[in-house]
């Protein structure tokens, strides 16, 4: 079924809506929440709850052009908030591995706040996603959007890990300087 059309079954609150999106992306949303929360169960949770969500916010939204983006920032959001529940005293290793990736790419934790309200940074960083290459585009977005393990990543494209490693540090680094550039302080 056509996005619109099960946009259209939320707008008319046609419990049918929620049956059609498990049915068209339901694999995918349980696919990238597993990979954050590294639980089956968890994982049924968190899409059960991607579903209200996703009811509760259709209206106002209208994600007829964009319906996966707009599950998948929802179920996301839900896992990351989930996995910070049952590890909150000890955070998940993986996590902290990619953030630590990350963080010595991205500005300073004392503008960070300002920065993610900021629609500037945003576009930034989606300019600079344009920019490069698809294929090191999609290595970017699968490890650090979806947290795909390095295993996966090489798997997926038919690349060795080592040039999965390669790939994303050369990335990490080139945003580095592209932030600098821009004036931000990393």
């Amino acid at each position: 079924m056509e996005d619109n059309i099960i946009v259209e079954l939320y707008l008319k609150r046609d419990e049918a809506a929620i049956n059609e999106t498990r049915n068209k992306y339901g694999a995918r949303l349980r696919s990238l929440s597993c990979n954050i929360v590294k639980d089956v169960h968890t994982t049924e949770e968190c899409e059960n709850d991607t579903y209200m969500q996703a009811w509760s916010c259709i209206p106002p939204h209208e994600p007829r052009d964009y319906l996966y983006a707009f599950l998948a920032r929802i179920i996301r959001h839900i896992s990351l908030n989930r996995c910070r529940e049952s590890n909150r005293l000890k955070r998940n290793a993986f996590i902290c591995e990619l953030s630590n990736e990350l963080e010595e790419c991205i500005p300073s934790s004392n503008n960070i706040d300002k920065l993610i309200d900021d629609l500037a940074f945003a576009e930034f960083m989606n300019n600079f996603l344009q920019e490069i290459d698809v294929e090191k585009r999609n290595i970017f977005l699968r490890r650090y959007w979806y947290f795909d393990s390095i295993d996966n990543i090489s798997k997926l494209f038919g690349i060795s890990k080592s040039k999965v490693k390669t790939t994303l540090f050369r990335i990490r680094n080139n945003l580095r300087e592209h932030l600098e550039k821009e004036g931000y302080t990393v």
